[in-house]
């Protein structure tokens, strides 16, 4: 049995006179840090051949576990939304887009989050960073949700620097907004106030951190110095990106550091993820991965992820046991050893035996998503079962398939490889580059291919489209889109209110109803 999971026993018997004394029972539950990197690419981090150095990053995936069959969500919300609830968007209703800054939406309060949970189990909460689970009502506010303390911002994404947004400042320390760090690049502030909370924390209670980095989300903006290291890279959105990535690598060396210092870090699991794959218009690249930010090819929802832990049973190697954004929940109470009750059923699985011992992962098929609302693609082409002119993907063993519209199917090299790949065709024949969930206003030619089928395993690069060939198993995996679509919860996208804008509310981002 796992260390992490035994139970030490806390009655010791002293033989000093006729008195007995009860000894409190040592603590063998581990801290929890869940580090979340925003639209950071499958390629971009040094151990995947990236150009970028990211040294603290690597050094921690070595010696902990690499996830290469990680997944999460095509863009900002969804991720987040299943990593707090541990459940499918299409369960949830984010299943369609991000949640926008005016829009009156967020996760639904009718089931505990992670946080939650991990505080019921009596760990000292805290977070540091982009929240993007809506904010119209104070009731979905982070401080409301289960964290202790908040240091961030609730919208998608707003100037490094400066923290505003649309005219409106987004920097909330609790529930008050912060004016006094413009000028305060939020890669460092951020770092430093968890830094804090790490020093502060007190060791009787076990600690959970989450800290979902703004970086490196566009826009793209960095201090001058990270990107000196970069003048070999001609792009100039790919050299601040690059410099944006090494500001964050060095802010996750500064934080493993803290925990060093304060005593945590031998009893510490940490984690890293990203929340979807990068986008290839604002410096981000996920070669040689097909696709990028807000499709579903794997260029989207691959994920780079690691565990980091002198807990772990097994270290040093490389996990290929499907993993998905929604099983951390599960995971991690269990880990807490917290409960599920009050839980709406989960569709994460508790993978800590397939990280930690390498074991079999429990997890043998993963719904990407299914979209209704999202621009029809085509005809249906097989009826009586799931309609493929929705979009949807769905992985079941070694196969994906993918319906309706997946949005851009590029291939497309770093720039710094361009030699390597000169005359490489960067665009195919892209839908919509870059849609970061909006409904598409297009037009779709009828007859217009809505079905691909891959083998992820011999094929992770989705070259070998096998829906011709495999008709059978195409079959099969629609019928289990069609069985969760069954399931769905109506899609919660509701129009924009006026009534959000920070113009009436002190020029600050916040609960408007």
């Amino acid at each position: 049995m796992s260390v992490l999971r035994a139970v030490i026993s806390g009655l010791f018997l002293m033989a000093a006179g006729p008195l007995r004394h009860k000894v409190k029972a040592v603590d063998s539950r581990p801290h929890i840090v869940f580090i979340l990197a925003d639209d950071y690419g499958f390629h971009d981090v040094g151990y995947h051949g990236s150009r970028i150095r990211t040294p603290n990053l690597d050094r921690l995936a070595a010696e902990g576990v690499k996830l290469e069959n990680y997944y999460v969500q095509p863009i900002c919300t969804p991720t987040r939304s299943q990593l707090m609830s541990g459940r499918y968007q299409i369960h949830t209703g984010l299943q369609h887009g991000i949640i926008h800054p005016s829009q009156p939406n967020g996760l639904p309060l009718d089931s505990p989050t992670l946080a939650d949970q991990l505080r019921g189990a009596g760990y000292s909460t805290h977070m540091v960073g982009k929240w993007h689970l809506g904010f119209y009502k104070s009731d979905y506010l982070p401080n409301n949700r289960g964290f202790d303390s908040y240091y961030g911002y609730l919208t998608g994404a707003e100037d490094y620097f400066t923290h505003f947004r649309e005219g409106g400042l987004d920097l909330h320390d609790n529930l008050k907004p912060d004016f006094q760090e413009k000028g305060k690049y939020s890669a460092q502030l951020f770092t430093e106030r968890a830094v804090d909370i790490i020093y502060a924390h007190n060791n009787s209670k076990r600690l959970f951190l989450y800290l979902p980095y703004q970086s490196v989300h566009a826009p793209l903006e960095v201090p001058d110095r990270y990107m000196e290291q970069y003048q070999d890279i001609k792009d100039t959105k790919r050299r601040k990106y690059a410099g944006m990535v090494s500001c964050m690598d060095e802010g996750i060396g500064n934080l493993t550091t803290a925990l060093q210092n304060a005593g945590l870090w031998d009893n510490t699991v940490l984690v890293f993820s990203t929340d979807n794959g990068g986008q290839v218009h604002e410096g981000g690249n996920n070669w040689p991965l097909r696709g990028w930010k807000g499709s579903l090819w794997e260029g989207g929802l691959h994920g780079v992820g690691f565990v980091h832990s002198p807990l772990l049973q097994k270290k040093g190697y490389i996990n290929k046991g499907l993993i998905h954004v929604s099983d951390w929940f599960p995971t991690l109470v269990g880990l807490a050893r917290g409960t599920l009750n009050g839980t709406k059923p989960l569709d994460g699985f508790d993978q800590w035996d397939t990280i930690s011992r390498n074991a079999p992962s429990p997890r043998k098929e993963l719904l990407h998503n299914i979209d209704i609302l999202y621009a029809r693609n085509g005809r249906p082409v097989y009826p009586h079962t799931f309609d493929t002119s929705v979009r949807a993907a769905i992985r079941v063993g070694d196969y994906k398939l993918i319906t309706g519209n997946p949005g851009n199917d590029s291939w497309v090299p770093p720039p710094e490889f361009e030699s390597r790949y000169h005359g490489w065709s960067k665009r195919r024949h892209s839908h919509h580059p870059a849609d970061n969930g909006r409904v598409q206003n297009m037009h779709i030619e009828p007859g217009q291919q809505n079905v691909w089928l891959f083998n992820i395993t011999a094929d992770p690069e989705e070259r070998h489209d096998l829906s011709t060939s495999e008709p059978e198993v195409v079959k099969q995996l629609l019928q289990r889109l069609a069985y969760y679509n069954s399931t769905a919860v109506a899609p919660r996208f509701p129009k924009p209110d006026p009534k959000s804008n920070p113009k009436r509310h002190g020029g600050v981002w916040g609960p408007w109803e």
